[in-house]
């Protein structure tokens, strides 16, 4: 047992002798005061936007038995088409797409709004359901932009549809939903309940109401990178750069 206790003694001195050899930069450091936590955004309350929304357009609006709410904040991995239930104050979550004018990446995120005929985009703001019809996308309803952010959607089609790509079973095996052309749409088999639920007259809107999570930040060091004072550089100037092109 001394033999050991000797040979424990001896491997921590052994370690101590090879930290103090380290530079200064890859020194381990003292332990600091514990990180200020990153504040974490109170979820969204859909029932107050809807009761919000309403008053807005109370001359447009005349079924407010229920409301739809998307969230655009949210990407199109997550439930973010909220049915609201004026009456009992409940609320339901489903997926649905964005416009692919929205997010050209195609990384299930929203990145802007348009109005524009052509851009293929979501757009913002309050709509009023309108009539059921049959079209190359089956049963679909169409919407009345009420705002000057949306409304154009008459002139570029945008509706309430069915369609493969936004099944929610893609969100496990692809992680997002596919993208529409700026159309609302649901997957096929949800369709049926929301076409019923938000029928004519009703309200909906689309706006980013949740606030995506902040990008990761890296700071560089000033000055050369440790351990890199003495290294020859064949580039022009003999500096690292510090962007890829």
């Amino acid at each position: 047992m001394l033999a050991a206790i000797a040979g424990a003694g001896a491997l921590t001195a052994t370690s101590a002798r090879a930290t103090q050899l380290l530079p200064e930069w890859a020194q381990p450091s003292a332990p600091g005061p514990a990180p200020i936590p990153t504040p974490v955004q109170a979820p969204v309350d859909y029932l107050a936007v809807a009761r919000k929304q309403l008053a807005l357009q109370t001359r447009n609006i005349h079924q407010s038995d229920r409301v739809g709410i998307v969230d655009f904040g949210l990407p199109s991995s997550r439930p973010r088409f909220a049915l609201v239930d004026m009456v009992a104050g409940k609320i339901d979550m489903f997926p649905v797409t964005h416009g692919r004018g929205s997010d050209p990446q195609h990384d299930g995120w929203l990145k802007r709004f348009s109005n524009a005929p052509g851009s293929l985009a979501s757009s913002r703001g309050a709509y009023r359901t309108s009539d059921y019809y049959w079209g190359a996308n089956g049963s679909s309803m169409r919407l009345a932009g009420l705002e000057a952010d949306n409304n154009n959607a008459d002139m570029r089609a945008i509706v309430v549809h069915g369609a493969w790509y936004a099944d929610p079973s893609l969100i496990a095996t692809q992680g997002k939903l596919g993208r529409s052309e700026g159309c609302f749409v649901f997957g096929e088999e949800l369709l049926p309940m929301i076409l019923y639920k938000l029928g004519p007259g009703r309200l909906l809107f689309a706006d980013k109401l949740s606030v995506p999570p902040p990008a990761p930040t890296f700071q560089m060091p000033d000055g050369p990178l440790p351990g890199t004072e003495n290294m020859i550089r064949t580039s022009a100037n003999g500096t690292i750069p510090k962007t890829a092109d």
